[in-house]
């Protein structure tokens, strides 16, 4: 594992801040950087596809970093042929020779980390503020906040794309089905996340699709898989009219599939609004899948984002537009799926199954479309949108505002300024300004 101090190296060798004048290695032979190489963040050397001239002689290769030299050793770099190509060793600290398994002495650097640098990255470190490096932010040009929440964005998608392959490889590649089960988990708004995803994974498309063309029976079939027709849990006394024809048209189903609900204990309803309940948001889902909206096909299919959000507002049946649970009643309310919601389905359901088909088939331009999506959608509004903003940066998108969250939880959270660009721009300009 990398010291604080290794990272610090390798931040100071990937942005050449190397002394000024000429340089030389450690037995005094005079070293150019003609290019530092491309920062390796797995197994092997630090840097590839290095080039150095080193007494005159242009050399390409590798570069492997350390605190010590003797580091080489001890992490067992002279019996390993990944190490053969390192044409360069930068060292903080020269304490002995070294050699690669086949017997080869790399050259050897000593590098410094600059006094400036360590200064503002112990500054950064110890800001309580978010986002920690504010300061520069005033500072950076358009174009560079720009390209890194581009940069941002699909780092994003593509962390996404990670559930859908997950769905994909549990299914025998089956996008249909992935493509519910992901719909259906982003339906949970957070809370219910788990449980939805969990619910939709015993829904049989084959079974439930049989029935489509009847709202009743496709609503028993999923409040049933639900666990909500089940009479120990609702209590007699709320056991209405349409409770008792969904729990027969559901044990009919249940009989026929043999289907095993889920506990509907994992549901949850603390201090939630009853607009968010499992029994509503079932509804909803109903509404959709008999339109098929939430077919795969329609959801990565529609091009325009107008006609998206048409594609995805859905309707409660007519008993939850005045019931939020069963037997008990409320005022009457079309309970339609809202704008902002839909915006988080388009942002968490649609875009990144669509970037994931577009990988999956080599086409760039559904991945485009995918980007495209995210930028005509509005922007989330949250702790982490307006902390940015506040810093100087604002989230004119979804594409932007998945970008600050991805920021947030993969470099902030773990202050991983040295991989971050605004980091970067921090350690080497703070105290310039």
């Amino acid at each position: 594992m990398r010291t604080e101090m290794e990272d610090l190296l390798h931040f100071t060798w990937k942005h050449r801040l190397l002394p000024a004048g000429t340089l030389y290695t450690q037995r005094g032979q005079e070293l150019e950087v003609i290019d530092p190489g491309l920062h390796n963040h797995h197994a092997g050397p630090d840097f590839f596809g290095a080039k150095v001239r080193i007494g005159g002689l242009l050399w390409a290769g590798s570069v492997e970093i350390h605190e010590r030299a003797s580091d080489w050793m001890r992490h067992g770099h002279h019996t390993d042929p990944a190490y053969d190509n390192v044409v360069l060793h930068v060292a903080s600290e020269i304490d002995c020779d070294v050699k690669t398994q086949s017997g080869l002495q790399p050259e050897q650097f000593q590098l410094g980390v600059p006094p400036e640098i360590i200064a503002n990255y112990e500054e950064l470190r110890a800001t309580e503020t978010y986002p920690p490096c504010y300061r520069i932010i005033p500072h950076l040009p358009q174009l560079k906040q720009h390209a890194w929440l581009s940069a941002l964005t699909t780092e994003r998608l593509a962390e996404k794309t990670q559930r859908v392959e997950t769905y994909l490889q549990r299914y025998d590649g089956d996008w249909e089905r992935a493509a519910f089960i992901m719909l259906a988990r982003n339906f949970g708004f957070g809370v219910n996340s788990d449980a939805f995803e969990a619910w939709a994974e015993t829904i049989s498309l084959s079974a439930v699709g049989k029935h489509r063309d009847n709202v009743l029976q496709v609503e028993a079939f999923f409040f049933g898989q639900a666990g909500l027709l089940g009479k120990d849990f609702v209590p007699e006394e709320r056991q209405d009219d349409y409770f008792r024809q969904l729990r027969g048209e559901y044990e009919f189903l249940q009989n026929k599939f043999s289907l095993q609900p889920v506990d509907p204990h994992s549901w949850k309803f603390l201090r939630m609004r009853p607009q968010n309940f499992p029994h509503i948001r079932l509804s909803q889902l109903t509404d959709l899948y008999c339109r098929q909206a939430a077919d795969f096909s329609r959801l990565v299919g529609t091009r325009d984002t107008a006609e998206l959000q048409r594609l995805l507002t859905a309707q409660c049946t007519p008993y939850w537009e005045t019931h939020y649970s069963f037997g008990t009643q409320s005022a009457r309310r079309a309970k339609t799926l809202q704008r902002g919601s839909i915006d988080l389905l388009v942002i968490n359901t649609v875009a990144p199954l669509l970037f994931a088909y577009g990988r999956a088939q080599a086409d760039e331009e559904l991945c485009e479309r995918a980007f495209c999506l995210l930028e005509s959608t509005r922007a989330e509004s949250n702790y982490i949108t307006r902390s940015w903003e506040a810093a100087g940066i604002r989230a004119a998108h979804a594409a932007d505002s998945q970008a600050l969250y991805r920021l947030k939880n993969a470099y902030c959270d773990r202050r991983d300024c040295l991989r971050c660009r605004f980091g970067a721009e921090y350690l080497r300009y703070r105290h310039s300004l």
